[in-house]
């Protein structure tokens, strides 16, 4: 297996076919059933996405026609997803928290012909919008589906899709993919939507694949490629997920397990022991806060360790690393991480941050506890990863790292990071205006990426991010105010568990605090108060509380960005009610929605 074999690959299901003629029978795909870890390996693998790939051909798709895919992460979203590309079609992910409205969209503006979902719970949203959308005809179950009384819909049960004869099956699949290149279209994934109606993404054959070149480049580079293991636990209908939880480990010829869910992430880690697991940083926040709490609970001894790898780890992490900490650093070697680690599996390469700003004090944190994290950056519009910190090139974690291998980047006189090369998108699906705007024709700047970010080049060449361009609050005085850092630094407080500041055209910052529950019910108990959450709210003791996790905040930011007033929300913020998109990024205007009157209240306290 050479580096060099990724740029000689045509398309993403030529790589798999590939990786596993040389993996054969080894386990692959793995998924736990009635409590045990079962793999399906590579050669069954190619046997289940051959036959599904001429089942689908069977049902009269042609070249080019797109399959949405509605599933939870599992084994078969990987062979549906590899079959859709090998029949010559395109995949359309969808997430299975949509509603019937979202599938709606997505149907109707991809033009899917077909959808596979993979539950009898997942279709009750999506069958009456496929029966509304006049071009989906066929709809294909992973588990038996409950069929509904229609004519126009097709419904078909993916066992018997598996049948025929899959020597033929796989000489129909070589054939057909002679005539798939780099410049194809592979899926159309669909924008999480933190800023509106979700725009599908076209990415090629090439994206991806210039994604996991540039990826396995820094694994194998930085850290040695070996009998690598993930643990998928992002939705795969994510971009960052798909390439970086799917086809990279395809690529790299590794295994990967599908965690259960967010509820045993934390035991499945501890099982499967992955080698590299691919995050974003809410997750990150969560771990960190629970890993003090647990260490606070151990004693004096457990703690002044603690307060000894993160002084050690600050000093690090700012470049003022001193000798005398030597020895304190083999005790930490010795005692607190191998306890740390032990709770990610014991032989954790690297965890990998992206999808939204990692706050460098989470990164910090785990880089303290002798875990190495790397927080990369990208965008749907790019594969998604365009660039990615590496040992090699020095770990800073206000920073994004440097460009992944075959992507320029450059910064625009407003200071916008801009980005050229083989992983960006082909534009917007059926959205020529959108497309002129994010990949401009004409002018200076023609046929570069325009990311919407601020931020810089430091000195190694590494991205410096400082904020959304669209996010950027702009005061009355017209100064810039980056949201998401004093978010950053608010939820890191034991207090509070989510965030949103707003301020826009206002003379100051306010914010909208979700406090977290646990600190609340611990708070409620040592102050003898009956412990209702929306209750506690409406206590001047309690908001007092919260007052003072907010001024611990206040004292490290400049005047313009000290949050002046604040106030609480109804619930959490949460995917189900609409306001975090499935990769757990805020979604600003349906906050605003909601609670545009008491933020604007706040002006007139």
């Amino acid at each position: 297996m050479q580096l060099s074999d990724f740029a000689a690959y045509p398309n993403l299901v030529a790589m798999f076919l590939d990786r596993a003629g040389t993996r054969g029978d080894s386990p692959f795909l793995w998924a736990k059933h009635d409590g045990q870890w079962r793999p399906i390996s590579w050669a069954e693998t190619v046997r289940q996405v051959c036959l599904l790939a001429e089942a689908l051909r069977g049902l009269g798709l042609n070249p080019g026609d797109r399959v949405a895919l509605v599933s939870e992460n599992r084994p078969e979203w990987c062979v549906a997803d590899l079959a859709i590309m090998a029949a010559g079609l395109v995949t359309v992910p969808t997430y299975i928290t949509n509603t019937e409205r979202d599938h709606l969209h997505i149907l109707e503006n991809s033009g899917a012909r077909a959808v596979i979902v993979s539950t009898a719970k997942l279709s009750q949203p999506l069958l009456p919008a496929a029966l509304s959308a006049p071009c989906v005809e066929h709809v294909i179950g992973m588990e038996p589906l409950r069929q509904m009384q229609a004519g126009k819909l097709s419904f078909h049960d993916w066992d018997t899709m598996m049948t025929g004869d899959a020597a033929a099956a796989r000489r129909a699949v070589d054939e057909r993919l002679r005539t798939v290149d780099r410049a194809d279209l592979a899926c159309i994934i669909y924008t999480s939507g933190t800023g509106g109606s979700p725009r599908g993404v076209r990415l090629h054959h090439g994206s991806i694949l210039q994604n996991v070149e540039g990826a396995a480049h820094i694994l194998a580079e930085d850290f040695g490629w070996d009998e690598e293991v993930f643990l998928s636990f992002l939705p795969l209908s994510h971009a960052y997920e798909h390439t970086g939880g799917q086809f990279l480990p395809i690529g790299m010829g590794a295994q990967i397990f599908y965690s259960e869910g967010l509820e045993k992430l934390a035991s499945n880690i501890e099982e499967v022991r992955p080698t590299i697991m691919v995050v974003v940083p809410r997750l990150f926040e969560v771990l960190r806060t629970r890993i003090m709490k647990q260490v606070e609970k151990q004693g004096r001894v457990a703690n002044y360790l603690m307060d000894r790898a993160l002084s050690i780890g600050g000093r690090k992490a700012a470049g003022k690393g001193r000798l005398i900490d030597a020895p304190m650093n083999l005790v930490l070697d010795r005692t607190l991480r191998p306890k740390i680690r032990a709770r990610f599996g014991g032989r954790m390469k690297a965890m990998v941050s992206g999808g939204a700003p990692l706050n460098p004090d989470v990164g910090v944190f785990f880089q303290s506890m002798g875990l190495t994290m790397l927080q990369g950056y990208g965008q749907t519009e790019a594969g998604p990863v365009i660039s990615c910190n590496r040992p090699r090139v020095g770990l800073k974690m206000d920073t994004v790292g440097p460009p992944m291998k075959g992507v320029e980047v450059k910064i625009a006189e407003d200071g916008e990071i801009l980005v050229r090369g083989e992983l960006v998108m082909h534009g917007y699906w059926q959205n020529e205006a959108e497309t002129a705007r994010a990949v401009p024709q004409n002018g200076p700047n023609a046929g570069w990426l325009h990311t919407g970010d601020i931020g810089h080049l430091d000195k190694k060449g590494r991205i410096v991010i400082t904020d959304r361009k669209k996010d950027m609050i702009v005061n009355d005085k017209g100064d810039n105010v980056s949201p998401q850092k004093i978010e950053g630094m608010l939820t890191l407080q034991p207090e509070i568990a989510q965030a949103m500041v707003s301020g826009d055209k206002r003379p100051y910052i306010v914010g909208l605090i979700v406090p977290d529950p646990e600190w609340a019910l611990d708070w409620s108990r040592a102050q003898g108060e009956h412990f209702d959450f929306k209750k506690l709210q409406d206590l001047p003791a309690f908001r007092n509380a919260i007052r003072a996790a907010v001024d611990r905040v206040n004292k490290d930011l400049s005047v313009i960005e000290k949050v002046r007033q604040f106030t609480f929300t109804d619930e959490a913020f949460s995917i189900d009610n609409g306001e975090m998109t499935p990769s757990l990024k805020i979604r600003r205007h349906k906050i605003r929605e909601r609670y545009g009157a008491r933020i604007d209240g706040l002006y007139k306290a």
